[in-house]
């Protein structure tokens, strides 16, 4: 019995801001979901009287080492965790921690840490680990979630501030935060000389290299 092949797609059209499930041996999709009409988690705070909320344009996504577990980063903001489950998908949870688009993201190689890059010039280190696990496991069973850090650094890779913060129950926090100060249009995650790093490229002509030494 030939095992059927899927990829993932995304389409960025203005008209319909969707991403897709296709059959690489059938040629055509076999799930599609609108980001736009995507309700199913709330944003972090409620829109004050004027502001304006970005289209969810879907920039980037990445699947993880897994296989059935993808990403996706959008104009407005939000990341978003799907499962593939057969010939559908499902949203598993969704966060937000850029103050613009998110325009990369990258799952680290296996493993549930993602990296994100987003137009406010910052790119972060999340572990979606626990939340795909847990509903993997027990979808209604309750969890107690650690403590976690988060780091910031300056593009010139000056000083190194990493605050402990508690994270909020039903909140994701960031485990990394990196002050890059351009927009990032790519990032990729890579071991140099044994490390971990990250790749990131701009508007400049530079390629930024980012150390995770201890991840």
């Amino acid at each position: 019995m030939k095992q059927q092949k899927t990829c993932i797609y995304q389409d960025v059209k203005l008209t319909n801001r969707q991403v897709m499930l296709w059959s690489l041996q059938k040629a055509r999709p076999l799930w599609i979901t609108n980001l736009q009409e995507d309700e199913t988690e709330e944003m972090e705070s409620p829109q004050s009287p004027g502001q304006l909320l970005n289209p969810a344009l879907a920039h980037s996504v990445s699947v993880a080492s897994c296989g059935n577990i993808f990403s996706c980063g959008a104009e407005d903001g939000k990341v978003r965790i799907f499962r593939v489950m057969g010939v559908k998908c499902e949203q598993e949870l969704g966060f937000k921690g850029h103050s613009l688009g998110v325009s990369q993201v990258c799952f680290l190689p296996e493993s549930y840490l993602l990296l994100t890059g987003g137009n406010d010039g910052k790119i972060m280190l999340w572990d979606v680990s626990s939340e795909v696990e847990k509903k993997q496991k027990s979808p209604t069973k309750p969890t107690h979630r650690k403590k976690t850090k988060r780091a910031s650094y300056t593009k010139q890779g000056g000083n190194t501030h990493a605050p402990a913060d508690e994270e909020e129950h039903g909140k994701i926090l960031p485990k990394l935060s990196i002050e890059h100060g351009e927009k990032v249009n790519w990032l990729l995650s890579t071991r140099i000389k044994g490390y971990q790093n990250i790749l990131v490229a701009d508007q400049t002509s530079c390629i930024s290299v980012y150390p995770l030494k201890e991840f």
